[in-house]
């Protein structure tokens, strides 16, 4: 070994020698840390929690060796009682002067020590109280390792609406623990509107007789899901008392909160068989490596250390004891070791100990510290705000065999889902599709609708109204034979066929609202208000959908047309004057009629007027005709033949919109003279007001009340209970001690027209309602129920039937809702057709307008020049197109194409004659298209004057000869 090797050996063993010396001085220059613990150390939570306590400092000390403080523990047994912690934690203070104290182990004995750490800023951590009223707002040293209790509200309500349970009854310890949670639950509930009808309150050292009590009244109510919240054991006493007396069968809900959740390992076998089917919100712990080999090792010391327990298994709260033990060591080493004594606020020996209590120098850092610790513990990230552990997953359990077993979580960000690792929802989610398979109570697979008719085996009593008249709706008839009553009417079989529609069976039985005389016992807001105060369990009958009645019962759906309407007589408005006939059409249609008559007789006149003899001749005349022809299109007798084919189309057209006005005229006419036409005698209640009529209303209906608000004067109104009575009012009017109209809800009014429809009519709706309705308490989870099944009864066959056989049908009568209007035509039906003849017109005139100027362009352009006026060009232009011009020329057409021009005019003809003036002995006539001649044999010379007329010619001219020119004709002049 050389010198190298040698010193390098010795410079290794020198290290590890100096490394292990100042270890050890390290090790032996620990400080102390005292710190007490407050628990109930003869119960199963206190001696979890303590077992986890001193293991979560041996761990963590082991991990953190070069730490240079050590928690101190003192222990002392609060004995499960309030006054023992407070006493306990007092000790404490006084004479172990502790930097922080663990416990105490439930919410009660909580509240005293939260105080006493208060007054000696020592900071009270506990791992196992969980009352929402236990908060740092208390207190600033008051550090809540654990799940508050308000944090499982939310999951308990997405279970009750995920199956759309309507009420729900908590059951808890009247205790802080117990009723801490209470306000939070009823705000959760009420947000998904479901109602919270009674609470019942459990003390906390109940006997089993004052259960078994509260449990059969719970039995009387209608509602069947059930919340427990409360202790271990008393929670144990419980769901045996339920499971003996039945209460643990089907159609039953259970929920149970997660302080007994969290503690189902410590349950006896028995109480485990009476909790089947029951649901709990458990606190969720993720399943680590770290937590899996802490779990062994729990085990193997805690049977070390109590031989007497078999089969243990660790819970939440002993999770939570460790990571409070954790996190109070990494806060008290962070503060470090100054400033660790106490200061007496007084001296005198006189106080108390109270009075005399130390106040920690060091409490405000520690407290600091302790918010300000982040790590990952047993339970997940610890974290403590506003001195509160931040956890608020669960996980919902079904108790189903030997165990729990999980069918869903519900995080705040998601709701209800089946798996955490999946969660890719992007909205908070209250499906029970969410959820696994269900066990309930009784062993049953189906869901339990969370109420029931109370199983004392009392019938729903049903009261239904007494009245004279419109017996159609509801009839009570009393047998004195028999000694019973028998309830029909249509209100009655909609209700029959109600409940027979329900998925389940209720008992129920009529009881009629009467005096023991018989009579009506009042008004039908009498009787909705018998069932505010609980004297009948519904109401079933006409009974109307109203504001002030829904402020004491609740209606399920309407099943009748819904508002009140008008009846009044009706008249025959048949017009019997001399001039009915100009009725059937409003004056803006006569008018355009007449125009476009007019306007089609001249347009006829414009194409007709140059090539037939039917439109020449005086001025008179040609007007004459025109109007003729364009009348005479309305009865079809024109007799002028029309050669343009331009007026062939607009004729066409012309009479085709003659043929459509003159049958609708002849129908309106018809109708208007042969059709009964049936108008109601009042329109406007206003009219009635201001004319001072009377008016009726049926006896007891809620109609008086709107008459009133209607300001009708209360002497101008009259009643009535049936329909013949109704009739006789109005038969004799409001002159003769009758009324002019009667004001009731529509179904009344439709059965009274069913009897009288040919007399009477109703108005349109005046005032709205919701139509008859069941009535029921407020917040009856029958109303849900009874609403769907309305819906199904309304939508079949079976209302129909119910109709038909109590309110007739009214296939005879007219509509009554229909009112009379108006029997003119307009022109607002027929200005299409006016239009499309008023195009093809104007059409026809440009059209022929364009020929004449094309053809006639060299005779006018001959006769004017650039000197001419403007008017007297269109004068020329005008005498242009008044020459007439030869039409039937061009239909002589041989087969050879050639057409003959004949002139029966000879030189003798007399000079008022129709043959045209003789052309001057240089004239020439030149042929216009296909050979006809531009104008037939005249010419006018510059003066205006006429030549003599030709002798009689007959010349063949060929049309296919362009510019072919008669030959000259020479006269001989006198």
């Amino acid at each position: 070994m050389n010198i190298n090797t040698r010193f390098s050996f010795s410079l290794f063993l020198f290290i590890i020698i100096s490394e292990s010396f100042f270890l050890a001085k390290g090790q032996n220059t620990t400080v102390p840390v005292n710190v007490g613990v407050v628990l109930d150390l003869d119960t199963w939570n206190g001696k979890t929690g303590w077992s986890c306590i001193n293991m979560a400092l041996s761990d963590f000390y082991a991990s953190h060796s070069y730490y240079k403080t050590r928690l101190r523990i003192t222990a002392r047994d609060s004995k499960s009682d309030v006054v023992g912690a407070a006493a306990a934690a007092l000790y404490l203070i006084k004479n172990v002067e502790p930097q922080a104290i663990i416990g105490p182990q439930n919410s009660m004995e909580a509240n005293f020590v939260i105080d006493l750490g208060k007054k000696a800023q020592v900071p009270i951590i506990s791992f196992s109280a969980t009352s929402p009223s236990l908060t740092s707002l208390r207190s600033p040293y008051f550090f809540q390792v654990a799940q508050n209790d308000s944090s499982q509200v939310k999951a308990i309500s997405a279970i009750i609406q995920a199956f759309g349970w309507r009420e729900a009854v908590p059951i808890y310890v009247d205790n802080s623990y117990g009723e801490g949670i209470i306000p939070f639950l009823i705000d959760a509930l009420q947000e998904i509107d479901a109602r919270v009808p009674y609470r019942s309150v459990i003390p906390p050292l109940a006997t089993d007789d004052q259960i078994g009590q509260e449990l059969y009244k719970l039995m009387t109510m209608q509602t069947r899901v059930f919340i427990v919240h409360m202790s271990l054991n008393l929670s144990s006493w419980l769901f045996t008392k339920a499971n003996e007396i039945g209460m643990m069968k089907e159609d039953y809900v259970w929920i149970i909160t997660n302080g007994i959740a969290n503690s189902f390992s410590s349950i006896e076998a028995s109480v485990m068989d009476s909790m089947q089917g029951v649901l709990g919100i458990k606190t969720y712990v993720p399943k680590t490596k770290k937590l899996k080999n802490f779990t062994i090792q729990w085990k193997k010391k805690f049977q070390q250390d109590n031989p007497n327990f078999v089969n243990v298994e660790l819970g939440v709260v002993g999770l939570w004891a460790y990571d409070a033990a954790s996190a109070l060591a990494r806060a008290v080493e962070e503060v470090g070791i100054t400033n660790l004594g106490f200061e007496k606020t007084n001296v005198s020996s006189n106080l108390t100990d109270l009075e005399t209590i130390t106040v920690s120098q060091n409490g405000p850092k520690l407290r600091k510290a302790l918010l300000g610790v982040r790590f990952t513990g047993l339970t997940g990230n610890f974290s403590l705000v506003n001195g509160q552990l931040q956890s608020s997953t669960f996980e919902i359990i079904n108790v189903n065999g030997n165990g729990e077993r999980g069918i869903a979580f519900w995080t705040p960000e998601k709701g209800l889902v089946r798996k955490l690792n999946s969660m890719n929802a992007s909205t908070y989610s209250t499906s029970k599709n969410n959820l696994g398979p269900i066990i309930w109570p009784g062993d049953s697979s189906s869901v339990p609708k969370g109420w029931e008719i109370p199983t004392n085996g009392k019938k729903l009593q049903i009261g239904v109204p007494v009245k004279d008249g419109f017996s159609e709706f509801v009839k009570v008839t009393h047998d004195p034979s028999t000694n019973t009553t028998k309830v029909t009417g249509y209100c009655i079989d909609v209700f029959t066929a109600v409940m027979e529609t329900l998925p389940y069976t209720i008992s129920y039985e009529f009881i009629p609202f009467a005096k023991p005389d018989g009579g009506s016992a009042g008004n039908y807001n009498d009787l909705v208000y018998q069932v505010f105060i609980g004297k009948f369990d519904a109401v079933v009958g006409d009974i109307t959908i109203v504001a002030n009645r829904s402020n004491f019962v609740d209606f399920a759906l309407p099943y009748t047309e819904s508002g009140v309407s008008m009846v009044v007589p009706v008249k025959d408005s048949r017009p019997k004057n001399a001039w009915v006939f100009l009725t059937p059409l409003t004056w803006d249609l006569w008018m355009t009629s007449g125009c476009f008559f007019v306007f089609i007789g001249f347009v006829v006149w414009f194409l007709e007027h140059r090539i037939n003899d039917d439109f020449r001749g005086p001025r008179s005349h040609q007007i004459g005709t025109s109007l003729w022809y364009a009348f005479s299109t309305m009865v079809f007798s024109h007799r002028e033949l029309v050669l343009s084919n331009c007026a062939r189309f607009v004729v066409i057209v012309w009479v085709f919109v003659v043929l459509i006005l003159t049958q609708s005229y002849t129908a309106s006419l018809t109708s208007l003279l042969t059709v009964q036409q049936l108008q109601p005698t009042v329109t406007d209640v206003k009219q009635l007001i201001k004319n001072g009529e009377y008016v009726g209303y049926q006896e007891g209906s809620f109609v008086l009340g709107m008459l009133k608000e209607m300001n009708f004067d209360t002497s101008k109104l009259r009643q009535y209970n049936s329909t013949d009575q109704c009739n006789e009012l109005l038969s004799n009017g409001s002159a003769n001690g009758g009324i002019a109209a009667a004001f009731d809800e529509i179904p009344y009014m439709k059965l009274f027209l069913g009897q009288y429809c040919s007399n009477y009519t109703m108005v349109a709706s005046i005032y709205k309602t919701d139509g008859f309705g069941f009535a029921f308490p407020r917040g009856s989870p029958l109303v849900a129920d009874v609403s769907r099944a309305i819906l199904i009864v309304t939508e079949g066959d079976k209302m129909k039937e119910i109709e038909k056989a109590w309110l007739g049908t009214e296939t005879n009568c007219p509509d009554s809702n229909t009112q009379a209007s108006s029997n003119s035509l307009s022109l607002a039906s027929f200005w299409g057709l006016f239009l499309i003849a008023g195009l093809a017109s104007l059409l026809a005139l440009i059209i022929s307008v364009g020929k004449f100027l094309y053809k006639e362009r060299e005779e006018i352009c001959r006769r004017l020049n650039a000197k001419v006026s403007l008017g007297r060009r269109i004068r020329h232009t005008l005498k242009i197109f008044d020459e007439k011009r030869t039409f039937r020329g061009r239909d002589l057409e041989d087969k050879s194409g050639i057409n003959v021009v004949r002139s029966t005019c000879t030189s003798e003809s007399p000079p008022n004659s129709n043959c045209p003036p003789t052309p001057s002995s240089h004239s020439t006539h030149v042929l216009g298209d296909q050979g006809t001649p531009s104008r037939e044999y005249a010419d006018l010379s510059p003066m205006g004057q006429v030549s003599q007329p030709p002798a009689a010619i007959e010349q063949i001219v060929d049309p296919t000869q362009e510019g072919t020119r008669i030959p000259e004709i020479v006269h001989e002049t006198s």
